[in-house]
């Protein structure tokens, strides 16, 4: 039995038309989105609420969360809204409970000025500096892991975490699981590059967030019930699970954001075709910096990528062949097939309208309200 999960980052322009980033936002500003959004009790406990008591519903502001000299939360600095999912049966229930959920957060961010664009990657900061610096107890507190080492680093970064879990795997299985997705991820993330605009322009490439990102940050992340089953990695390739609910649960986080949810579906179809497999060998602990690197830059234009890409879609392909969600994976097909990806389309409207701004009021136009 598999289960799915989808949380999705959405970046937003204000109502004067400018990036609605940490330089002008403040969390007052989504947070009277967020609580006009309705509460569904029986959502818990199968969603986390956190210390900081932030995330309360399926819509919650994500940015960095500052602390004084305790564990006493004070401030969250705001880079947007996270969706996220329920645990769901099925991917099309999964994407059908994004697909309302993304639009009851149109509907409220309209009502103040906020129109949600897509965008993997800060057009205009390449880094995040917190003001004032951090404290003492902020320092010591981001050495507790190597992703809060790199917090910084999602301050600029918008993109999913696709989830994924399957009921009696072992805890060695779904470790292996992890390594595998962790091998194969610089091949299969070009099918949601996003995020081809840096500093203000266009970048000489098809996703910044996967060239800064990935490496640093992990690819794949499990989510074990015991201490003593942590593999010990830098970056991360294990969790505790925070709630009984996340225990063996997969979460691959490499991805860029999608706008049309199709390739969403098409991506989780791709990783439960990868978790049935049994044909793909390669297996690493850490992503591999250097080839996440190129594939950021050349995507299916680079041999190697298109090659391997071909690979893992026709064996994930082949270990779907009975299930009708092999369906979903018409999309991505389409995209080798023509060494595309959604960059693509935003570098051509940029190139058309001259604005990154108005090549981003582009994007969402079949899933917007």
């Amino acid at each position: 039995m598999f289960y799915f999960g989808i949380e999705h980052e959405v970046a937003f322009l204000n109502n004067e038309g400018k990036f609605a980033d940490f330089s002008r936002t403040k969390f007052a500003d989504f947070n009277q989105i967020v609580e006009r959004l309705p509460t569904y009790p029986s959502d818990y406990p199968q969603l986390r609420v956190g210390d900081a008591g932030i995330k309360e519903k399926r819509w919650y502001i994500e940015g960095f969360e500052r602390f004084k000299d305790s564990e006493n939360f004070i401030e969250c600095v705001p880079k947007g809204i996270e969706i996220r999912t329920t645990i769901n049966s099925t991917i099309q229930n999964a994407i059908n409970e994004l697909s309302e959920s993304f639009r009851l957060l149109c509907e409220g961010a309209s009502s103040f000025g906020f129109s949600p664009v897509l965008v993997s990657f800060n057009p205009y900061y390449a880094v995040f500096e917190p003001q004032p610096p951090l404290n003492d107890y902020e320092i010591k507190r981001r050495q507790a892991s190597p992703e809060k080492q790199t917090a910084h680093i999602p301050m600029l970064t918008y993109g999913p975490d696709l989830n994924i879990s399957v009921s009696g795997l072992s805890t060695e299985g779904v470790i292996d699981i992890g390594k595998k997705l962790t091998y194969y991820s610089p091949y299969i993330v070009p099918f949601s590059y996003s995020s081809p605009f840096y500093q203000g322009t266009l970048w000489d490439g098809l996703s910044v967030r996967t060239f800064i990102r990935t490496g640093k940050r992990p690819a794949v992340m499990v989510f074990v019930e015991k201490r003593e089953q942590l593999i010990d990695s830098v970056p991360s390739l294990t969790k505790i699970a925070r709630i009984p609910a996340e225990v063996g649960r997969i979460e691959f986080k490499a991805f860029d954001s999608c706008d049309d949810w199709k390739i969403y579906a098409g991506l989780l179809a791709l990783l439960k075709g990868l978790v049935l497999d049994e044909t793909l060998l390669g297996r690493a602990t850490v992503p591999d910096a250097e080839k996440h690197q190129i594939s950021a830059k050349e995507g299916f234009d680079n041999e190697d990528i298109l090659a391997i890409a071909l690979q893992v879609l026709q064996a994930s392909e082949i270990a779907l062949l009975n299930d009708p969600d092999v369906q979903l994976l018409a999309p991505l097909k389409v995209m080798l097939q023509k060494r595309e990806t959604p960059a693509h389309k935003l570098i051509q409207v940029f190139n058309r309208v001259g604005s990154i701004e108005e090549a981003l009021l582009q994007s969402y136009l079949s899933t917007k309200v």
